[in-house]
């Protein structure tokens, strides 16, 4: 059984930075591919960041520019990194791994991933 966990989230003022961790236990982590998504109220999931077992990476076009995925095999543990935030990004952060094959343009799609973290929230005010 996989195990995730997030940290690292706050509230910052727009322009500001924060950087997301999630720590895994309980699998072959670099045979993991992993992704950060997030839920606003009101508003479905959505992929964010995403990085495959060989560190091909995806973003959504919203972050692209600002945001960066990047994975510690050595400390089990994934990152993004958020620069440039605005209010519209405010929303529950949750990290997601998954064993199962995928290809580049599916990273992004969260019914594909089968373990998920509880999630951190990020709060960004203009």
């Amino acid at each position: 059984q996989v195990q995730l966990v997030e940290s690292g989230g706050g509230s910052v003022q727009a322009g500001g930075s924060l950087r997301l961790s999630c720590t895994t236990s309980g699998s072959t982590y670099s045979n993991n591919y992993m992704g950060w998504f997030r839920q606003a109220p009101g508003k479905e999931r959505e992929g964010v960041a995403a990085i495959d077992r060989g560190g091909i990476t995806s973003y959504a076009d919203s972050v692209k520019g600002r945001f960066t995925i990047s994975k510690d095999n050595a400390r089990n543990t994934l990152y993004l990194q958020m620069n440039s935030l605005q209010p519209e990004d405010t929303a529950m952060y949750y990290c997601a791994a998954d064993l199962r094959y995928k290809q580049s343009h599916w990273l992004l799609l969260s019914r594909l991933y089968n373990y998920w973290g509880q999630g951190t929230q990020v709060t960004v005010s203009s």
